[in-house]
Formats: C-alpha cells, structure tokens, sequence
C-alpha cells in the first residue's frame, strides 16, 4: 500500500476513533459516576484519558511503517 493512502486510512480511523472513544467514555463517565466521589471520578477520567494513547500509537507506528520491495 503507497504511504500516502496509509496516511489517509490512519488519519480518518484516528479522529474518528478518537472521537467516538471521548463521547463514550464521558457518557460512561458523566452517567456512571455521576454519584461517584472526585476522586473516583478523576481516576476514571485519568486513566481512560490516558488509555487512548496505546492504540493511537499502535495505529501511527503502522501509518509510518516503509513496506519493503518484494
């Protein structure tokens, strides 16, 4: 696949990816912690803010990958 509709695969999957993963999770943060303390609610907001990274990087490393000739 030519690096330039990798690039463009990876970056519509991202922001739409990312996109769909912040309404959810303030969805489920917003209605299922809604009684919850602050500190129950900021560890749920901190770790799900921060897991989103993993795939994102997983999903750019394979945007910049070269594919070598066969």
């Amino acid at each position: 696949m030519r690096p330039r509709v990798k690039k463009l695969i990876g970056m519509v999957v991202l922001v739409v990816g990312v996109t769909s993963y912040a309404l959810i999770v303030m969805l489920v943060g917003q209605f299922g912690f809604a009684r919850s303390g602050a500190l129950a609610q900021l560890a749920f907001f901190a770790f799900f803010g921060l897991i989103w990274i993993v795939p994102a990087g997983l999903l750019i490393r394979w945007m910049e990958r070269v594919e070598r000739p066969r």
